[in-house]
This record gives C-alpha cells, sequence and structure tokens, in this order.
C-alpha cells in the first residue's frame, strides 16, 4: 500500500444500501477488521426492513433516509458526511469484496480515481452485458478514453473531486456512469483495476434494463454536451448533411430537380454545426471562469 495515502490520508467507505439487512453485517464487520482506522458510513435509503438496527449493530456511522430517495442520493449523503481524504463507495449486497479495497488505493494519489471493473462474464444477464458494452463504448468515444466499466459502483475517489462534481451527480443509479464522464472530461486521470465481482447471493438487482438504460444514454449525452459539446453536435450535424445529400442525389438523377426538402436539411447540418462550435466556446469561457475561481 502508497504510504503516503495511508499515513497521511483518512479514508471514508460509503456504502449505500436499501433492505439490505441480511447482508449489511457482514460487509461491515469485514471491512472494519481489515481496516480498523478507516470510516465506515452506512446510508439507509429509506429501506423498509431492519437494516438500520443491523448496521448501527455493527458501530458503522449511520444516515437514514426517510424515504426511498434513490441510489445517487444515498451516495451524496455520504459524500456530504464523510470527513475522509479519499472517499470509497461500494454496494452493500455482497458482491464487492473488502479485501479489494486496498488494492483500489494504491494508486491514489497517483490518479484521482481507481475503478473496480468486473470481467466481462461477470455481468448478471446477457442483456445487461451488452448493455454495459455498448455505454462503455459510447462513453469511450465521448471521453476519447478507454472505459473498462462504465457502471460500476465500486471505486475509490479523492474527496476533493467527489465534492467538485456533487450537483451533477443524479439520485438514481447512474452516479457512476456521470461521476467517470465527469472526471476524464475534466482532465482528471482514471485507473481500472480488475476484481472477480461475486453473484448477488440474496435478493436481487434493482437497476431496470431498459428504463435505466434510457436514462444512461440521457447522462452521457447530457454530460457530453456540458463538457466537450462538439463530440454531440459534429456527428449530429454530419448525418443530417448526409441524409439531406442522399435524398438530393435521389431526387436529382430520379426527376432532375432540387427540392425544397433538400434545402432544408442542407441548412439545418450547418445550423447544428454553429450550434456545436457556439456550445463549445461557451463551454470553454465556463471552465475559465471556474479556473479563475478556483485560484483566488
Amino acid at each position: 500500500m502508497n504510504k503516503t495515502t495511508m499515513k497521511d490520508s483518512k479514508v471514508s467507505v460509503i456504502i449505500p444500501v436499501y433492505n439490505e439487512a441480511l447482508t449489511i453485517r457482514a460487509l461491515v464487520e469485514e471491512i472494519r477488521a481489515l481496516y480498523p482506522e478507516f470510516e465506515v458510513i452506512v446510508v439507509d435509503d429509506g429501506s423498509r426492513d431492519k437494516t438500520e438496527e443491523v448496521a448501527l449493530s455493527t458501530g458503522a456511522l449511520v444516515h437514514k433516509h426517510p424515504y426511498n430517495m434513490g441510489n445517487g442520493s444515498a451516495i451524496k449523503t455520504g459524500i456530504r458526511a464523510a470527513s475522509g481524504d479519499i472517499l470509497v463507495f461500494m454496494d452493500g449486497d455482497g458482491q464487492h469484496d473488502p479485501k479489494e479495497i486496498a488494492p483500489l488505493l494504491r494508486d491514489i494519489p497517483r490518479y484521482d480515481m481507481v475503478v473496480a471493473a468486473r470481467p466481462k462474464g461477470g455481468q448478471a444477464s446477457l442483456g445487461r452485458a451488452f448493455g454495459n458494452k455498448f455505454f462503455n463504448s459510447l462513453a469511450s468515444y465521448v471521453t476519447k478514453f478507454s472505459i473498462q466499466d462504465l457502471t460500476s459502483g465500486f471505486r475509490a475517489v479523492k474527496a476533493e473531486v467527489a465534492h467538485k462534481f456533487l450537483y451533477l451527480l443524479p439520485n438514481g443509479y447512474s452516479y457512476p456512469t456521470t461521476l467517470t464522464l465527469c472526471v476524464l472530461r475534466s482532465g482528471r486521470s482514471i485507473m481500472y483495476y480488475p476484481i472477480n465481482a461475486k453473484k448477488r447471493v440474496v435478493g436481487k438487482s434493482k437497476i431496470k434494463i431498459f428504463k435505466d438504460g434510457v436514462r444512461f444514454f440521457l447522462i452521457i449525452v447530457k454530460i457530453c454536451t456540458l463538457f466537450s459539446p462538439f463530440r454531440v453536435f459534429l456527428p449530429v450535424s454530419f448525418i443530417t448533411f448526409l441524409i439531406g445529400l442522399s435524398y438530393y442525389l435521389y431526387v436529382f438523377i430520379a426527376w432532375g430537380r432540387f427540392t425544397n426538402m433538400g434545402v432544408l436539411l442542407f441548412v439545418t447540418s450547418v445550423l447544428i454545426f454553429m450550434m456545436g462550435l457556439i456550445s463549445e466556446q461557451i463551454c470553454q469561457m465556463r471552465f475559465e471562469r471556474s479556473e479563475e475561481a478556483r485560484l483566488q
């Protein structure tokens, strides 16, 4: 373990839970046995079972939401409550091995965030595996960085980085997606550490493939337009131009004329391109202003 990380930095482990009374005790007790100096924070997101009582009996710091507000909301509560310089996020369902925390911390502070990457065959279903591969590829295009596991909830991050992007994190299950994109698009560093995630033996995943899949896609587009808008506007403009060109060639060859629809598509592609340029300039000015405020 990096001596600077262990001796000079305080680590807070944040565990969001919802109806995990059967698994939270073993998880917290193992973390406290392996890392007695770590701060362990359990955020109960409005559980209807005895999760809060079980977590309290382990000696962890417990914060309970009055009702179910979402996994991301629980993470945000944990970030606000944590006193550590380094934050570790992990699920409370027993799939993440506490022994893997030490390897995650080994490369901080060299990296701003270290993410536990699950193996390709470690997804709960074929649909989830395909969806994760698609989102990994899309996010890699957006960030110009090879993203191995966009949705992993097991990661270590510098507290200052987590606080900087706290207001952007959604309340749902897509907070790992948002945090990853924010860190990369702001010019910070990420490292992926391969792990073997355990199979969930109690309960079932609360992620809905189609509902949360659409949410992940919208988040990627939103973060992309926030940090690097031209990565969205340019391909849309290019595709619109190609459609217009194809339509023009078809009409010209078939009837020997140039229709209003062709003009509309060409003009639309130019307008989208110009909007992308303006958005890119606004994004750059926002970054410059935020950096100036940080240095003052």
